[in-house]
């Protein structure tokens, strides 16, 4: 099937200023996907302002003295300084400089400065049923799946390209067809105490990733509403150990109601039974350090913490120092709450070293330790920490990361499946 652009579509892409250039690359890759057509977006989040070498800058910067701006709401993922100076980035110069023209340029098409990979806590939740073209692996699953709203997964470049051009590829999963779910995963066998738990969500949905693939499943046996935190881990896992752009929840996601309803056919290709022993086993499969006592450092915030979260990190803490510094990665939107009532100087009184604009796992914040071993309660940092930091990873819940970063000592108490 051949690409139709309309009449209007076609003089965009034959401009020479920077809406051509985005047009035609929105086109020619609407034709190497097979999609027939473009579609109008309501929104982008753009991930491909995170410095990963000068020609992402200069191509920014092209746009710019081209004269494109976004057409639609655009918000930010992290970028590779932090801006609002709550942490000190070892990125040297030149890379420092091009990171920040970067940045820079970003602003300038137009796009929110929210530098956050969850544009959905901080007031970016487009409508159930809207297309737009987001970026972020989490953010990508967590607006198709909880929000209900349709993207792909658009990759750096596309995904601005499509916010100039307000236009994305009408192909995968913005056609309603290749929404349902193929695939049912039963969790029904566990036990409610540990579906109830914080650790559970980020191990099941690196269970969930790799079981599954780019494959759409429904998840069967959650009795309750988790919460959005606990979503928003699952998604972040189930991205990063697989290529998951959607789930479904029986009775909690908009989507799914019940799974039948999600259901592609009268029955799932394939069901997966979730044991206790299959817990087990994804839940090791995230710690990467070898058995040891010290740890050097606690990592959270992957996808970016809510106040919420900060909430219950406060709790635990309880005014406590901390022998081993806790990075705790945010957006700036919950920044601003935290400087109310004195909570970030008491955070960072006690030790915390608050990252915001940017995360540990993708630009130099934490020392350059050979066979350092770093703790988290985040499934996305535990999958990419060892290779983007030299980190040992140790997987655990946030009160135990907690207490680790009290005694400097690794702990393990929470619940087992």
């Amino acid at each position: 099937m051949s690409l139709a652009l309309s009449p209007e579509q076609q003089a965009i892409a034959a401009g020479k200023d920077g809406a051509g250039m985005a047009m035609r690359i929105v086109a020619e890759s609407a034709r190497l996907l097979g999609a027939p057509r473009l579609i109008p977006i309501a929104s982008a989040h753009i991930d491909g302002a995170l410095y990963h070498g000068d020609s992402g800058t200069l191509f920014a910067e092209r746009l710019v003295e081209d004269g494109a701006r976004v057409a639609v709401r655009s918000t930010l993922n992290v970028g590779a300084l932090d801006l609002m100076g709550c942490s000190r980035i070892r990125l040297e110069e030149p890379q420092r400089g091009m990171a920040r023209r970067m940045m820079e340029a970003y602003r300038r098409l137009g796009c929110e400065q929210s530098w956050t990979c969850a544009p959905y806590q901080a007031g970016h939740r487009p409508a159930q049923g809207s297309d737009v073209a987001w970026g972020e692996s989490n953010a990508v699953v967590f607006c198709n799946s909880v929000l209900g709203a349709r993207t792909n997964r658009y990759g750096d470049f596309l995904d601005i390209a499509c916010a100039i051009t307000g236009q994305a590829p009408d192909y995968g999963l913005h056609r309603p067809e290749n929404r349902r779910a193929r695939l049912m995963f039963d969790v029904s066998d566990l036990p409610p105490s540990f579906l109830a738990s914080e650790i559970a969500w980020p191990v099941l949905g690196s269970l969930y990733g790799r079981e599954v693939g780019n494959a759409v499943g429904v998840v069967s046996g959650i009795a309750n509403h988790p919460g959005e935190d606990a979503l928003k881990a699952f998604g972040a896992a189930a991205a990063s150990s697989g290529a998951v752009g959607l789930f479904h929840i029986a009775g909690v996601t908009p989507e799914a109601p019940d799974a039948e309803i999600i259901l592609a056919g009268p029955e799932p290709e394939a069901v997966i039974h979730v044991t206790p022993q299959m817990v087990a086993k994804a839940r090791a499969g995230l710690s990467t350090a070898a058995a040891t006592k010290a740890i050097d450092a606690v990592a959270i915030g992957s996808p970016h913490l809510s106040d919420a979260e900060f909430s219950t990190l406060e709790r635990l803490i309880s005014g406590r120092r901390l022998a081993v510094p806790i990075y705790a990665c945010t957006g700036r939107h919950v920044l601003a709450s935290l400087e109310q009532d004195g909570r970030r100087k008491a955070l960072e009184t006690s030790g915390v070293v608050i990252v915001a604009d940017t995360c540990v796992v993708v630009t130099p914040i934490m020392p350059d330790l050979d066979g350092g071993v770093l703790m988290t309660n985040s499934g996305k940092f535990a999958h990419y920490a060892p290779g983007n930091t030299g980190y040992g990873v140790l997987y655990a819940s946030l009160a135990d990361c907690v207490e680790s970063a009290v005694t400097g000592r690794a702990t393990f108490r929470d619940i087992a499946a």
